[in-house]
């Protein structure tokens, strides 16, 4: 094989975000087609693909080249003005911790323009001995100044560059089609001659194929914010700028054979070799003259006596136990010893002691690491494994050594405070978070790639609509399964164009952001490793790599995940201690209490009860009807995908409708608290231990393979269960039965100490709602304040089981619910929107020092409008936070501009006085604006606005009854119906999608009962869409059907009706009594009554007059041109007239 005349060094991967869109697999793909012996990654300012992109050379048979391409700033402020490039390419492992440590210091100290710079300072400053840097062509500073005519500047930074890196400083040269480049390469070469610098021929691949220009120029401007079609957009890219041959490079540079070579020997200098796979944790400090592997015995010893002790007071007890548990304890601490996670064990024991030590809240456990007494026993969990049948195994397996993962759930509000004591622990150097990398998912694409095709919005947010929600939807599989994507690119070309940008972009990397939970600990400087990143400053330091990356390059992962959940238990506990009273020690709460299974999980008043919330898992609450801890734990492994499909035979083994049989006597021991089924992952653990002798070690692996698949593996593990089988007295026939069975079943295995620490959380929070509520509900209600949607949802389920709520007030209600007592919850401010926590702060401190507000005028002259703005008040009159001041909503509306300038004048006054005074001056209040009252419609439509719901009413209970006429059932009676049902409601919400019909509408509909969507196809809306109107009442005839995925019901609309359509359908009669009074004002009476029928004639109901005085009654029906149309301003004339119980509608 002949040497290598050329190596590419400019590979910009997809993971340069804002200007390359090369696969890195596809990219070692075309150097192992094209022969080249090794290739170069340089991606901007970052090293985010660098190990996958190492990982994938090395296996491919090609010397990965690690280097970056940066950006260099004059003052060092990565200002765009004097910024200029230059790529460094590591050498060795000095080379690339160098590299690490720019990167970071220029991410970590701040940038300017969304751009980070490495100051040129910098690159002067430090050990460059590991580092070869290219002169960056015409990006660079040389070339900038060369480019300008400025020869002198142009030398005078190469002879710099030369020094900072002595033997390593290349002038680099590129022919990519860029104006002016042949003059630039022309004098680039005369400079090197002249200084003695080495030149290279480089060439920078931002995309594979010569036709991946115009994807790459659409990825440009997604990153950069531009239109494609625009003239004025800077064009930095060339069409030549793709992934060339060997003999392209040779072509092109033929009369610079040198620069060719040089970019070979540039490959061969560098020899950037890393160890993989090893972990690497950080120094734990213990005792001297103790190792580690003795600390952490001598800790975990110490907690098991004081677990022991609590959860077997009598000492007999104790006693009778003890050996159980030591004997699991000796075992766990050999094995964690003998595979070196000592260590591991006492850094996640250290935060979490320190947590629960300073008032975070930290969950009992979660996933497998429940199942070590170890964890029990060092207060990293808080739920015994021997009582729930837990397997240490499943967690930490002696046969197959992996890093222990503990996932550990703290308070969300107290999350942070933990991630800064690590710091502290053990150096802001050593500890960061770990990024993550969104990429141009299916629809996010197309969207992407329609705005920089500047379509219009519609046409291209109805086109992504079509692409069906799902997680793991692609293109390809949308075209496939939605018929309509195919229909409209056969008809409209621009949808052709957006189609194909978006294929060539799908699936790349488009921007980073930071892991949900994971932290690591170095065991030194994070840059030994890799380098960071950082979107804000250093306060919100990820690392560069992902967390497959940081585990490959030897980083331990600590998962610190916020869970609500636990804030709630906290702020519940606390607000049942100041309000009623009662000191809670959640972790101590029976676990037996009948009252907590019969009122809530039995009778699924599962709302805000952890995990058990969804309306499924209510429907099989209802079935199962749970007793105990156990059959929580149950339910909670079953309803989840892949083990739903056992619910059925689950529930029906419960009931007795299905007999519970065992294959062989010694699985009942196993299954019996699972009605005869493998629910658990462990189970299955434990049927090969009794069945077939393995070891739960062995064990364990047999579980690994059966949720794999693996065909191979499979046959291997069937003939070891097979003979362990027999060897225990199993026949052959009967253990291939047994062994068919557990992988039918284990394939939907759940991790049962996951599901044990989870139904622990969820017990706590059902004690809580039934000896709690108002407590409960409380902190429940003020961790959703943001949502609207939550608080009524909430809110409603409060009301359900029985608790009042005060409304919001001025002078009363906190930023936060509060419970008023063990009934009655007070509701937030800061649920109302538009207001926020600074302004409620503001006026509940003013509240506070200066007494309750008089009225709308003494809170505008007191507070700081700065904080509490005209935004803010208007928000709280519409919430009706002054009505026990003044019950007039719309009086204080209209009056809060006068207020605010009263006090702003008030304000003025007071300072030009304090010049001279030193009292304060009084300012006379100035009149407010008298306006009528909202109606009951308004003032709720108001406080809709504002709240997001009807708190203090509901506008369709003027409705309610009289709708009952013809709407028999309300929304959440609804049943499903063979014939068309009549419903009603308020309009609450509307949103169009698009169909195979076409286009489509769902809106929401709440009559006060719950909130029903119901789908209108566009036969239909094309017709009676102006029916449809927001916070109006609206009837629907629709066809009603049970909903397989919500568990809810389904309406497709069929007809719409206003309630005047309705009401002119379905009624009788307009029927209008007389009275006396009415009849003795003679034509006045008859005249005004034409006066209110006459705007509203030509309608379907016919008019009756009722006539009654002291001597006589009689009904007279009022001619056919006198029918009406029941609107409301026709009804509400008529009862303003009349009074209401003078005009009735009757109906058939």
């Amino acid at each position: 094989m002949s040497a290598p005349s050329f190596v590419h060094l400019r590979l910009h991967t997809e993971f340069s975000i804002a200007d390359g869109i090369v696969r890195i697999d596809d990219a070692v793909a075309r150097a192992v087609q094209l022969g080249m012996p090794a290739l170069g990654i340089t991606d901007l300012a970052n090293l985010f693909g660098m190990l996958k992109f190492y990982r994938a050379a090395r296996s491919a048979g090609i010397k990965p080249v690690i280097g970056c391409e940066v950006c260099v700033a004059q003052d060092g402020q990565g200002t765009r003005a004097g910024e200029s490039r230059i790529a460094l390419i590591a050498r060795n492992r000095a080379g690339y911790t160098r590299l690490c440590e720019l990167l970071t210091d220029a991410y970590l100290s701040g940038r300017a323009r969304d751009r980070v710079s490495v100051a040129r300072a910098a690159l002067s400053g430090g050990d460059n001995s590991g580092l070869i840097a290219l002169s960056g062509a015409g990006s660079g500073d040389i070339g900038q100044a060369l480019a300008e005519g400025k020869p002198r500047a142009a030398e005078t930074r190469a002879k710099r560059w030369a020094a900072d890196f002595p033997g390593a400083f290349y002038i680099e040269l590129q022919r990519f089609g860029a104006p002016g480049e042949e003059a630039l390469v022309a004098r680039s070469v005369a400079l090197a001659g002249k200084l003695g610098l080495p030149v290279v021929a480089t060439h920078p691949i931002q995309f594979l194929d010569r036709d991946d220009f115009k994807a790459h120029e659409a990825r440009v401007c997604i990153a950069e914010g531009y239109l494609l079609a625009d003239s004025r957009r800077p064009k930095a890219f060339t069409p030549e700028q793709w992934f060339k041959s060997g003999e392209d490079m040779a072509a092109a540079f033929a009369d610079l054979p040198e620069a060719l070579a040089n970019s070979v020997e540039i490959a061969r200098r560098c020899n950037l070799s890393l160890e993989l796979g090893r972990s690497r944790l950080p120094p734990y400090p213990v005792p001297e003259g103790v190792t580690i592997d003795e600390h952490l015995a001598a800790q975990a010893r110490e907690g098991l006596e004081a677990r022991l002790e609590r959860l077997f007071p009598e000492p007999e007890e104790r006693q009778a136990r003890r050996a159980e548990y030591d004997a699991r304890l000796a075992f766990e601490i050999r094995t964690i010893a003998q595979m070196g996670f000592s260590g591991y064990f006492l850094i996640v024991a250290d935060f979490i002691h320190w947590s629960k030590a300073n008032g975070v809240p930290v969950g009992p456990g979660r996933g497998s690491g429940a199942g070590s007494l170890v964890a029990y026993s060092l207060g990293i969990t808080d739920l015994d494994p021997l009582a729930y049948g837990l397997l240490f195994e499943r967690f930490l397996n002696p046969a197959r050594v992996s890093m222990p993962d503990f996932d550990i759930d703290f308070c969300q509000d107290g999350r942070d405070r933990v991630i800064e004591y690590v710091k502290r622990r053990y150096g802001a150097h050593a500890v960061s978070q770990i990024a993550t990398f969104g990429t141009m998912a299916a629809k996010a694409v197309i969207r992407d790639v329609g705005r920089v095709l500047d379509l219009p919005f519609n046409v291209v947010d109805q086109f992504a609509k079509l692409i069906p929600n799902d997680l793991h939807m692609t293109l390809a599989k949308a075209r496939t399964a939605e018929p309509l994507i195919a229909e409209r690119l056969e008809k409209e070309e621009e949808l052709r164009e957006l189609w194909a940008l978006a294929e060539r972009l799908e699936g790349l990397t488009r921007n980073v952001g930071m892991h949900a939970g994971g932290v690591l600990i170095a065991p030194g400087r994070l840059t030994e490793f890799c380098p960071l990143y950082s979107a804000a400053g250093p306060e919100s330091a990820v690392s560069q790599f992902d967390k497959d990356d940081v585990e490959a390059i030897g980083l331990v992962k600590f998962d610190f995940l916020g869970l609500r959940t636990l804030t709630i238990l906290a702020e519940a506990v606390e607000l049942v201690r100041r309000v009623e009273g009662v000191e809670i020690d959640i972790e101590r709460v029976p676990l037996d209490d009948a009252e907590v299974y019969e009122k809530i999980f039995r009778a699924a008043n599962t709302t805000a009860v952890f995990q058990f919330e969804s309306r499924g898992m209510k429907d099989m609450l209802v079935q199962a009807k749970p007793a105990c801890i156990e059959d929580l734990i149950a339910l909670n492994a079953l309803y989840r995908p892949g083990p739903m499909e056992l619910i059925p035979s689950y529930l029906a083994r419960r009931q007795g409708r299905e007999r519970i049989a065992f294959l062989h006597p010694s699985l009942e021991k196993v299954l019996a608290g699972t009605c005869g089924i493998m629910i658990y992952q462990e189970q299955v653990m434990q049927s090969a231990q009794v069945l077939a002798g393995y070891s739960l070690g062995g064990a364990d692996e047999l579980r690994r393979a059966i949720g794999k698949k693996k065909v191979e593996e499979m046959a291997r593990q069937r003939a070891v269960f097979v003979a362990g089988a027999q060897a225990r007295g199993v026949g052959a026939a009967l253990a291939n039965e047994i062994f068919d069975y557990m992988e039918k079943f284990a394939g939907y295995g759940f991790n049962k100490s996951h599901a044990a620490a989870y139904s622990l959380v969820a017990y706590r929070t059902a004690w809580l709602k039934c000896h709690h509520p108002a407590a409960f509900m409380a902190a429940t209600l003020s961790s959703e304040m943001a949502d609207t949607d939550e608080v009524r949802f909430f809110h409603k389920d409060a009301l359900d089981n029985g608790l009042a709520f005060l409304p919001p007030d001025i002078n009363e209600s906190g930023y936060r619910f509060e419970p008023t007592d063990a009934r009655t919850i007070r509701y937030g401010l800061g649920a109302i929107k538009g207001t926020g926590l600074a302004a409620i702060e503001a006026i509940a401190g003013e509240r506070s020092r200066g007494g309750p507000f008089a009225d709308l005028f003494d809170l505008c002259r007191r507070v700081d409008k700065r904080l509490v703005n005209r935004r803010v008040i208007e928000a709280l009159v519409r919430a009706g936070c002054f009505d026990a001041i003044d019950r007039n909503r719309a009086g204080l509306l209209a009056c809060v501009g006068l207020a605010m300038e009263a006090a702003e004048q008030a304000s003025r006054n007071s300072r030009q006085n304090g010049l001279f005074d030193s009292g304060e001056a009084e300012i006379p209040r100035p009149p407010g604006i008298r306006v009528p009252e909202w109606s009951e419609r308004e003032r709720l439509i108001n406080e809709k606005q504002a709240l997001g719901f009807f708190l203090s009413g509901h506008p369709y209970n003027e409705y309610r009854q009289e709708l009952s006429a013809f709407v028999r059932a309300p929304l959440a009676q609804l049943k499903p119906s063979r014939e068309p049902v009549v419903l009603s409601g308020i309009v609450l919400a509307a949103r169009s999608q698009m169909s195979r019909r076409g286009k489509m509408l769902v809106l929401v509909l709440d009559d006060g009962t719950a909130q029903q969507e119901v789908t209108v196809y566009s036969e239909l809306l094309e017709v009676q869409r102006a029916k449809i109107v927001t916070d109006a009442v609206l009837v629907v005839e629709g066809k009603v059907q049970g909903d397989d995925f919500t568990g809810g019901m389904k309406v497709n609309a069929v007809g719409l009706m206003t309630a005047a359509e309705a009401r002119g359908r379905y009624a009788r009669a307009l029927c209008l009594a007389l009275n006396g009074n009415a009849s003795r004002a003679g034509p006045a009476a008859a005249e005004k009554l034409r006066t209110l029928l006459a705007p509203y004639r030509d309608g379907p109901c016919p008019v009756r007059l009722r006539y009654r005085n002291e001597r006589a009654e009689c009904e007279l029906p009022l001619g056919e041109g006198w029918r009406v149309r029941l609107e409301d301003g026709l009804l509400a004339g008529l009862r303003q007239w009349l009074s209401a119980e003078n005009v009735e509608l009757l109906y058939e």
